[in-house]
């Protein structure tokens, strides 16, 4: 980064290369867009960004980001409870929620099993899926589980299958549509709604 940036430029591009997917000149363009707004203008920017962790909060049922405890679709007395529809990030229940097909609740893993990023079974939301599965085992149905389908997508959803096993419950996989090593967030709805009816038993 060259000398000649004055120090808070320097920061922003700093910070702004922490994000997924920004390199430095990206983060470059990002602070110098920015620098050309108006002060209302930022600071609109900087309340907004404030609010994430002021009024975000995590749904004690399915795990989920909110801005209430439980979320909407945990309160929807028109979802289908006896369904959960196990996904591992936020994005990847939007996309299916894209789709107008499915009709049951989730549980947010908040990622995957990933020994080489150091992610374990107790840094996701996997006890609190079991604990829910558990307390709830007379009015589940079906368990979808719905990870990426990548290696550690496919680790994840291994692990869940065999953990839920015992309590002989319906454990579904989604399959029909999507490609190995695909993210559930840039399938379009009509492959994810395809996926959905194609799930098969685990």
């Amino acid at each position: 980064m060259p000398n000649a940036l004055p120090s808070p430029i320097k920061k922003l591009i700093n910070e702004f290369t922490k994000l997924p997917g920004i390199g430095e000149k990206t983060a470059a363009r990002l602070a110098f867009y920015l620098l050309k707004q108006s002060k209302e203008e930022l600071g609109i920017f900087s309340k907004t960004l404030a609010e994430l962790k002021e009024k975000i909060v995590r749904c004690s049922i399915c795990q989920n980001i909110a801005e209430t405890d439980p979320c909407p679709i945990c309160k929807d007395s028109n979802r289908d409870k006896s369904v959960i529809c196990v996904v591992g990030e936020p994005l990847d229940m939007v996309a299916l929620e894209g789709t107008s097909e499915y009709k049951g609740v989730y549980h947010v893993l908040g990622g995957s099993i990933s020994p080489v990023e150091g992610i374990g079974p107790d840094q996701l939301k996997i006890k609190e899926l079991q604990n829910r599965v558990e307390k709830g085992k007379d009015k589940i149905k079906e368990i979808i589980l719905a990870n990426n389908p990548t290696l550690e997508g496919e680790a994840t959803a291994m692990y869940i299958a065999k953990l839920l096993k015992p309590l002989n419950i319906k454990i579904t996989r989604i399959a029909r549509g999507l490609p190995v090593g695909g993210d559930l967030e840039y399938a379009d709805e009509v492959t994810l709604s395809n996926a959905l009816k194609g799930r098969k038993e685990y």
